[in-house]
């Protein structure tokens, strides 16, 4: 398997959400990946999150099972679980005995409220996750409710990619110290740190505390979404003063002094009505003619079917087809050690890759 993380050698205690999602980038970039999960589980050929693995059925409340698992884990570079604080010490692998069985293990932990503290054994979802950080306030319109961003935010941009970054953060300390440790990835910690910027603006005084009232929650008339004739929508970016310009100049509204003043929250309101009846006399594809590719930070808001087809897209493989089902593809981009679209779970079953980790 191609990528700049061969040889990498990761176990992951099957999971949902986040959990997959970073073993999946590991896989991705070429590791290793062994997945432990319960005998007999049904598996999802349309679980994109499961590629590249390699399936160790294992029941691990059978007797000897977490003896078999620890001899595998001994092997191993990384661990990936995702349970309940708890659960694995309860199974025989928490952290101090696999640290003992294997110290240079980079044991990496993803729970939604984090190892400790009064929620720790709560059940939740992403949605409950980001509400105590402050980042689901801050998304929607003026005066509605918030609207949950999928879960982009909790699962997978402040839960997986930062347990992913800890655990490389951790393997780079390793080499120097030779020894492993426990990372607590904890998704209120990940959104928290997601909305870093907003914290620094909202303490200068440049950042409402009120949602869809500021510059990057759709308050602006430059930053938003606006319908087209067609039903489709489009979404403008023109912050900087000379990008605004040039969207000025080509929607044909350069000479009009209502948009002179910017940043003058007072007027975007108003300005807004303006802009939705502006992009509303036209197709989406029309304004894609006038504005894509210019410097007037403009797109098409496209659809899941959409998304693959497009041009950009298309001249640099963002999305991949294998297994029949269109997905993204690996990222990022690498110079040397370029990635590739690793397959579905492996139809094999895990004899040869606890053979090959045997003779390490």
């Amino acid at each position: 398997m191609a990528g700049p993380l061969q040889g990498l050698r990761v176990v992951e205690m099957a999971g949902i959400g986040p959990g997959p999602f970073c073993a999946m980038l590991f896989a991705d970039m070429g590791a290793e990946v062994l997945r432990v999960e319960r005998p007999g589980s049904k598996r999802n050929p349309h679980d994109i999150l499961a590629r590249g693995r390699t399936v160790l059925p294992l029941d691990l409340r059978a007797e000897g099972a977490a003896e078999q698992l620890l001899q595998t884990i001994a092997r191993a570079d990384v661990l990936i679980e995702g349970f309940r604080p708890g659960v694995m010490e309860r199974l025989g692998l928490g952290p101090d005995v696999c640290l003992a069985r294997n110290p240079r293990l980079v044991y990496g932990r993803m729970t939604g409220w984090g190892q400790h503290g009064p929620l720790a054994q709560a059940a939740g979802h992403d949605i409950n996750y980001i509400a105590i950080s402050g980042a689901l306030h801050a998304i929607g319109r003026s005066g509605e409710t918030p609207v949950p961003p999928l879960n982009y935010v909790g699962d997978f941009g402040g839960g997986a990619m930062l347990l992913a970054f800890g655990i490389l953060a951790a393997l780079h300390e390793s080499k120097g110290s030779g020894q492993g440790q426990v990372i607590d990835a904890a998704m209120t910690d990940g959104a928290a740190l997601l909305s870093a910027m907003m914290y620094g603006m909202k303490s200068a005084g440049q950042w409402n505390n009120q949602r869809g009232e500021n510059l990057l929650d759709g308050a602006a008339h430059f930053y938003d979404t606006y319908a087209c004739a067609d039903g489709k929508y489009v979404a403008i970016g023109a912050i900087e003063p000379q990008f605004y310009a040039l969207l000025r100049e080509r929607c044909g509204i350069a000479d009009d002094p209502a948009f002179d003043a910017q940043l003058d929250h007072a007027r975007w309101p108003l300005l807004k009505l303006r802009m939705a009846d502006l992009f509303r006399t036209r197709t989406r594809d029309e304004w894609c003619t006038l504005l894509e590719g210019t410097d007037a930070c403009f797109a098409p808001v496209l659809d899941w079917d959409e998304a693959p087809a497009h041009a950009h897209n298309r001249a640099r493989g963002t999305f991949a087809e294998a297994g029949g089902l269109v997905q993204p593809a690996p990222a990022p981009r690498f110079s040397r050690t370029p990635a590739a679209l690793p397959p579905a779970v492996s139809p094999h079953d895990a004899t040869a890759l606890l053979a090959r980790w045997s003779a390490r």
